[in-house]
């Protein structure tokens, strides 16, 4: 079944639940034709747009979705429990959880190079869901969640920042329902499929997950601080109303420690670094003016609760002259 690969001039904008519903209605009619009575593999992050792919796949075909969740365990504190939650326990989704912590932490072990962790990190994960899809049987689709831009980005090559790497030899037709849609469009499908906002709204989260913001070369201390220290400042922010606000705010944590007093004891402990930025394409990035009043409710928050770390400090640089991420 040959899927477009362009964007309809006059398809309408995906921008109310009305809209949403009729999409959704349309796809499932199509994945039905598509599929019929086989299987679709799906590699499930718990991002916006697999999540939206899984919802909808399982809409229409029920248990004949197979998605695969791999915590990594470079996932931000409670991501791999809410997708088993969201997907397993109340969509009743056939989903396989594997949990590879110990072997993508152990193969990072000493690697400080940034491009070295991503490379280890994509090519593992690939292994890892290719081990998994083997072991299945009659498996003939491979669902993916390609959004416009990705062919845009792609000039039109079929690709996927996931699971683009899959052996050919697999001899999957993939399957891609929400490909002409934007981000946003994406959002809003979501909702409409009754995924939780939390899930819905999840700000842009890299590929390699915390393996870019434990920066340097990954210790499983510092990777729990960098952990617990991210979640107390996206509670912050959503107990604020800058959630969604704020296009991208997180933690990173640098492999270097200074010296401290806590319990009127020398204490030597890592800096949270907080970034908080707004863009409308990421090739340029301000900064998000936190109120003074939370930055300190933030800060003693992380150097109390969090162990290993002692200071937290506020990084200010627009894009340019900084990245949006350290690494």
């Amino acid at each position: 079944m040959d899927l477009p690969s362009k964007r309809p001039e006059n398809m309408v904008r995906i921008t109310t639940a009305e809209l949403a519903n009729t999409f959704i209605e349309e796809q499932v009619a199509l994945v039905r034709q598509q599929v019929g009575d086989k299987k679709v593999l799906l590699a499930l992050s718990g991002g916006v747009d697999s999540s939206v792919v899984a919802a909808l796949l399982i809409k229409a075909i029920g248990r004949q979705l197979v998605c695969v969740h791999v915590n990594h365990g470079l996932m931000r504190k409670g991501e791999s429990e809410q997708v088993v939650e969201v997907f397993q326990n109340q969509l009743d989704a056939n989903l396989i959880y594997i949990d590879a912590t110990d072997r993508f932490l152990d193969l990072l072990a000493g690697v400080a190079e940034p491009e070295k962790k991503r490379k280890i990190i994509g090519g593992e994960f690939i292994k890892v869901f290719e081990e998994e899809a083997r072991k299945l049987e009659g498996i003939s689709f491979l669902a993916q969640g390609t959004i416009y831009p990705d062919i845009l980005e792609s000039d039109g090559v079929k690709a996927h920042h996931n699971v683009g790497g899959l052996p050919e030899d697999m001899g999957f037709q993939l399957v891609e329902p929400v490909r002409l849609l934007f981000k946003d469009e994406v959002r809003v499908v979501g909702r409409a499929l009754g995924l939780p906002a939390s899930m819905v709204d999840r700000q842009p989260f890299p590929g390699p997950g915390l393996g870019v913001r434990c920066l340097g070369a990954i210790t499983r201390d510092r990777l729990q601080a960098l952990r617990e220290a991210d979640a107390i400042l996206r509670e912050e922010f959503d107990s604020a109303g800058l959630a969604g606000k704020v296009w991208q705010y997180f933690i990173s944590v640098p492999d270097f420690k200074s010296v401290g007093v806590k319990d009127d004891k020398r204490y030597e402990g890592w800096p949270a670094i907080i970034r908080a930025v707004n863009t409308t394409d990421a090739m340029t990035a301000t900064i998000e003016e936190i109120p003074y009043k939370l930055l300190h409710k933030i800060t003693a928050r992380i150097t109390s609760e969090v162990p290993g770390i002692n200071r937290v400090v506020y990084d200010l640089t627009p894009k340019p002259i900084g990245t949006i991420e350290w690494e």
